[in-house]
């Protein structure tokens, strides 16, 4: 118990003194707990927050739901990367992004240059669990969630594998998860380089 004390210790003072130079991109499938983990993250760390579903929203004057209605997912995305693009030219902050958004791959470009990423994984019965207490799921209402997670989970892995941290995210505590978020990325030498000054190519 002492040993796990002094380690839990030593953790938290090479966190403490942790900040970033770069954006923090969370990243991961619906359900993975992007925003909860995210405003987490930046509360420790004492930086701002921004969720990018809830700035596209802003923008269009539609919930997301409306936009996948009213306009189609194709549209939705170009507004994403819009979104994102603005997001990340602004100063360090957590950033955390919807599902598709790491999936473009001039969007992943972007974060590569402007940030550090960080995929939060979470297995089928864990998002399953969480999406169902939502009803405002576009991409969910068009057959079984389980069946339609498990596909987006086959095509989207490999592509979220790709991001420069990775965490599970569990069952256990969201502040566990956040602990162990902050010291990954201290730990991660990407988050502490200056991001590279061409935003646009």
């Amino acid at each position: 118990m002492a040993t796990d004390t002094l380690e839990s210790d030593q953790k938290a003072a090479e966190t403490h003194r942790f900040m970033p130079r770069r954006n923090i991109v969370v990243v991961g499938l619906m359900g993975a707990g992007k925003t909860k983990i995210g405003r987490g993250i930046a509360a420790r760390l004492g930086l701002r927050f921004s969720d990018s579903d809830q700035e596209i929203e802003a923008a269009a004057g539609e919930s997301i739901e409306e936009i996948f209605a009213n306009r189609g997912e194709r549209i939705f995305r170009e507004g994403e990367r819009r979104v994102m693009a603005r997001l990340l030219a602004q100063p360090v902050h957590v950033l955390a992004t919807g599902g598709g958004a790491f999936m473009d791959p001039l969007t992943r470009a972007l974060i590569r240059r402007r940030g550090v990423s960080l995929w939060l994984r979470a297995d089928l019965d864990v998002l399953v669990s969480r999406v169902s207490r939502r009803s405002n799921r576009p991409l969910l209402k068009v057959g079984d969630p389980r069946a339609i997670l498990a596909e987006l989970i086959e095509r989207r892995h490999p592509i979220y594998a790709e991001a420069d941290i990775v965490i599970d995210s569990g069952e256990g505590s969201p502040g566990s998860t956040v602990t162990r978020a902050i010291a990954a990325m201290a730990a991660c030498q990407l988050a502490t380089a200056p991001p590279c000054a061409e935003l646009d190519e």
